[in-house]
């Protein structure tokens, strides 16, 4: 029995075109869900638009995720920015609610907001207007 090469059966370009079609497959997948999670989370458009582009989306993979990104593209940006700033401002919330803690000392109100500050979980001014709350 003579063993062969896998490296003589697959020349380069052929492992380059193989890695290309990899690559390009992955960045589909990526858009793919990218759009669904879009058309989901898209306040303005009712039921049957979303189901509707979600079965363009389906259906026509290529096509349809560049139609969608041709037609609607523009927004997805806004709409991502509106669920990152959302987001932002609920943690800054929960870390303002959670330093303003009415049992403990004022001591421990004014270490664990500087803790806070120290690892950069409140700005300068919220830092000041929570340690001037305590104070008061």
């Amino acid at each position: 029995m003579i063993a062969t090469s896998l490296a003589g059966d697959y020349p380069l370009l052929d492992l380059f075109w193989t890695m290309a079609e990899i690559f390009l497959w992955i960045l589909w997948i990526f858009l793919l869900v990218r759009v669904i999670d879009d058309i989901f989370r898209d306040d303005s458009l009712g039921g049957g638009a979303k189901a509707a582009w979600a079965i363009v989306v389906v259906l026509l993979p290529f096509l349809g995720i560049f139609i969608y990104l041709i037609v609607r593209g523009r927004g997805m940006g806004e709409r991502s920015a509106k669920v990152a700033q959302k987001r932002e401002e609920q943690f800054r919330s929960y870390v303002r609610d959670a330093a303003d803690d009415g049992g403990a000392s004022h001591a421990d109100q004014l270490a664990k907001l500087a803790e806070l500050r120290g690892r950069g979980d409140l700005t300068e001014q919220e830092y000041q207007q929570a340690k001037a709350k305590v104070l008061a």
